[in-house]
């Protein structure tokens, strides 16, 4: 192959047939090189090459998708290490603060280098119980509760050792067309007949939001409109009821700012923290980071952008 080729993770997940968590996951611990450019990560065909090489004598990853992990566990390279000596985390979510959070990492912690993985609140816990992540993010509502995010960490993160810490709050609610001609104004008026929805997909925050709601009320899913055609994140959703494409979506207040021909109705403060994971490996980067979370300098970048509520930021709720 020739040295000039370069793979993005995506690509390096479809190759492989495996996840893109576990791409990197591979980068993460030192098996497969890889290099930033911009904000994406990319890797040398040759790098693939010689990854593969060593798989040989593993069954293949397309007749076992997790056979690339058994490979790599089993290689003499050092744990978590690239091979210039640093160190990747990998930082899940979508939100625009965990890339300013990635950029004063890479500012403090010398010999750190932060990955984004741009996953759902439920795959990024998963993530991390797996041991494919170092930080996740997660706003997800326990309907019965009113509780955000503890309830569902507790489970998912059963036997692990970790610090939840408070980022963010965020308004959270309903998208409407521009001078809301639907009359909407709460989740009881999804169940009125012929109203178009435009859904986020399973796993996200903003979909356990929904389905909580749905659920309280006795609103069944597939009585809606478009329940089950999906969009990825909340521009998606928000651009879908611009267009006309759809009457109202579920999502955060910020997007409706930056989409037009949109409203925004708010319906509840929506939670967003942060789960460090604590590993032996993991214990002399978690008090920097908590202290990031806490200073001036990355709370003032995060005022810079609307729709954050910081009163609580870097408050820790909970830790093993």
């Amino acid at each position: 192959m020739s040295s000039e080729v370069s793979y993005t993770t995506e690509e390096i997940a479809k190759l492989l047939k495996i996840s893109k968590l576990t791409v990197y996951d591979l980068i993460k611990k030192g098996e497969l090189p890889a290099y930033r450019v911009g904000k994406q990560m990319r890797v040398d065909a040759a790098d693939l090459e010689a990854f593969k090489n060593r798989s040989k004598g593993v069954k293949a990853a397309a007749e076992a998708p997790f056979a690339a992990e058994a490979a790599y566990t089993a290689s003499a390279a050092p744990p978590s290490l690239a091979p210039n000596g640093t160190r990747s985390l990998v930082i899940t979510g979508q939100d625009i603060s965990l890339d300013i959070l990635a950029k004063h990492m890479e500012r403090n912690l010398p010999g750190i280098r932060p990955l984004r993985s741009f996953v759902g609140s439920v795959d990024s816990l998963i993530s991390m119980y797996r041991g494919e992540s170092d930080i996740v993010s997660t706003h997800l509502l326990d309907g019965d509760t009113g509780e955000y995010n503890l309830p569902y960490i507790r489970k998912f993160l059963i036997g692990s050792s970790y610090v939840v810490v408070h980022l963010l709050k965020r308004k959270a609610g309903l998208y409407v067309r521009e001078g809301n001609p639907d009359g909407i104004s709460g989740w009881e008026d999804l169940k009125r007949p012929g109203l178009r929805l435009a859904n986020r997909e399973k796993g996200s925050g903003a979909r356990v939001l929904l389905d909580e709601q749905l659920r309280l009320l006795g609103i069944r899913g597939n009585e809606i409109l478009g329940y089950d055609r999906e969009e990825t994140n909340h521009l998606g959703v928000a651009g879908r009821v611009a267009s006309g494409d759809a009457d109202v979506g579920v999502g955060i207040e910020k997007a409706a700012m930056t989409v037009g021909g949109v409203d925004f109705i708010p319906l509840t403060d929506e939670r967003y923290d942060l789960v460090l994971l604590r590993t032996k490996q993991n214990a002399g980067w978690i008090g920097t980071v908590l202290h990031i979370i806490r200073s001036e300098n990355f709370q003032n970048e995060l005022r810079s952008i609307s729709g954050y509520d910081l009163s609580e930021t870097g408050t820790v709720l909970y830790e093993t």
